[in-house]
């Protein structure tokens, strides 16, 4: 049967990685892949409108805990200017926590599909990156709540005491987001350095010599993404990045350190020269005997061969 004739001998991954898997077979494994990294995300929506509410009183925290966003009555209150605003924004919630929770799916999938295609260091270097990206995007997150309730206090104090603030919803949850995911993707530009080194590109002296114009270059990129004049805001995120950048750079110097030490126990040559052979010593090769030829022997008469006419009797 046909069922019985599918080859089980090696796996979908090794069949990908040598090439011995067709362009139908990428096609359809690219369907399955999809359909569970899609399940994945709408069971995370799911789960995201189950907990949208929960989501939304956490993002209001950071406005809540001040003073002045309080009422007559103590009640920290919002403002809708459209009647679907608030559904709109819970399905808009629900989404982005549906990504966060069913990440660990769609990552898997995406990586399973790209893996066959890189080599096994290629591979190890992204689990690395992908180890230090997420604790990198997380810290970069928190930092942004303690940012939004630092600039929101600085913001709120300006106002005249004979004005009456009211947030809108929102806008206030998009502004908070923003910050966060400014942020989270800003903590990341360490690692741009780190491979930088580990593929060869700069050394940990280099990265060193650049701490000026790249320090500089965060004091301006904090001023110019985050969202509050205030200076909190563009002095944590300037700081923190300058740290992080240091902390490569002694990666770095590092992982230089190690290479050198690599290369002095094991030195690389050349493609066209040839590495010598500890423990041996070139001998002579002794010389051949002499040979002889033996004459080939001249061929015998061979007769005309007939035409094709005469080849054949009647019967044939």
């Amino acid at each position: 049967m046909a069922f019985g004739l599918r080859r089980r001998d090696a796996s979908k991954f090794t069949r990908a990685a040598d090439g011995s898997m067709t362009l139908v077979e990428h096609i359809r494994e690219l369907r399955d892949r999809l359909f569970w990294a899609a399940l994945a995300i709408a069971v995370g929506f799911g789960i995201g409108l189950w907990t949208s509410g929960r989501v939304l009183e956490f993002l209001q925290e950071p406005y809540c805990n001040l003073p002045s966003s309080l009422d007559a009555a103590g009640v920290c209150r919002f403002v809708q200017l459209g009647p679907a605003d608030v559904f709109l924004l819970k399905l808009k919630v629900a989404l982005w926590v549906g990504l966060i929770v069913a990440a660990p799916v769609w990552l898997y999938q995406l990586w399973a599909f790209i893996a066959p295609g890189l080599h096994r260091h290629e591979r190890r270097y992204a689990y690395a990156f992908t180890a230090m990206a997420a604790p990198l995007f997380g810290a970069g997150a928190v930092l942004a709540f303690f940012v939004v309730e630092k600039g929101l206090e600085f913001l709120m104090g300006l106002t005249d005491s004979n004005i009456s603030t009211t947030l809108e919803m929102t806008r206030y949850v998009s502004f908070v987001t923003n910050l966060v995911l400014i942020f989270g993707v800003a903590f990341e530009f360490p690692l741009v350095a780190v491979m930088l080194n580990v593929v060869g590109v700069a050394s940990g002296r280099r990265l060193l010599g650049w701490w000026r114009p790249v320090v500089f270059l965060f004091f301006v990129f904090a001023a110019v993404v985050t969202p509050t004049p205030d200076p909190f805001g563009m002095t944590a995120l300037a700081l923190c990045l300058s740290v992080l950048y240091f902390l490569a750079v002694g990666f770095a110097l590092l992982n230089d350190r190690r290479r050198r030490r690599k290369e002095k126990a094991a030195p690389e040559w050349d493609d066209d020269e040839v590495s010598p052979l500890a423990g041996t010593t070139p001998e002579e090769i002794p010389a051949s005997e002499p040979y002889s030829v033996a004459p080939v022997p001249a061929s015998e008469f061979t007769h005309r061969p007939l035409p094709v006419e005469a080849r054949y009797d009647e019967v044939t």
